[in-house]
């Protein structure tokens, strides 16, 4: 009995590390999801950024309006416009919630 216990808990931990294993840096999420949107560098001077008219993340100043809450949800459950319309898809069923603050983190690094 104890060692089905043991078993078990090893089979938790390595389940537990593989899930770790497979969460990507924020670098690469922000390259993977953000970029083509807000640019590379965080400006936002893509053309699809520029028609959305995103923020600048390296303006002090927008980045002093944002609260990190405010940006963790907006990147779990999408930004819609005032009709309804969606402006930034949800990420919530791609990055877990750790991925979604790692790229909160990511995004106060582009401040000026």
């Amino acid at each position: 009995m104890k060692l089905d216990v043991k078993l078990i808990l090893a089979g938790s931990a390595l389940m537990a590390g593989a899930a770790l294993a497979l969460a990507a840096p924020a670098a690469e999420n922000w390259e993977n999801h953000c970029a083509k949107c807000h640019g590379a560098d965080g400006k936002g001077q893509t053309k699809a950024g520029k028609k959305l008219n995103v923020k600048d993340y390296t303006d002090a100043k927008v980045q002093a309006e944002m609260k990190d809450a405010d940006m963790n949800k907006a990147t779990a459950e999408g930004v819609v416009d005032k009709n309804g319309k969606e402006r930034m898809k949800a990420y919530k069923d791609e990055l877990s919630a750790e991925e979604i603050k790692e790229l909160t983190a990511y995004i106060r690094k582009f401040k000026s």
